[in-house]
């Protein structure tokens, strides 16, 4: 008697092309094995799953992580650039244009931009 099957797929994109590769495996399979019985490392020799983050349905998993019916393994790619510094520099720089309170980086509010100050004008 054959083991029970799951369905799965394996996903990785690049900027250029992505790939979802619909997998059968064995019941107990861990995405390690998943990804290498995909041969997605075909279609992307880059990947190098020693350095690169791994998710199921956009959860970050381990290698390790038993697989259930229907999921699907993501591999995801480095970043290129900190999102905490790139918020950081947009911030200053709005800062810099006047565009944000200098204090709490907030919007700057002009007169008669707000609805309460509207009101008041008109009364």
């Amino acid at each position: 008697m054959a083991p029970q099957q799951i369905q799965i797929e394996v996903a990785y994109a690049t900027p250029e092309k992505q790939q979802i590769i619909p997998l059968r495996v064995p019941v107990g399979t861990v995405v390690e094995e998943a990804i290498e019985r995909s041969q997605i490392k075909h279609y992307f020799p880059e990947i190098n799953l020693a350095e690169q983050k791994v998710g199921i349905w956009s959860k970050a998993v381990k290698l390790d992580h038993e697989l259930r019916e229907g999921d699907r393994i993501e591999i995801y790619r480095p970043l290129i650039a900190d999102p905490k510094a790139v918020r950081r520099r947009r911030a200053d720089q709005a800062k810099d244009e006047g565009r944000a309170d200098p204090v709490t980086g907030g919007r700057r509010r002009t007169r008669g931009n707000d609805s309460a100050e509207k009101a008041e004008e008109n009364n």
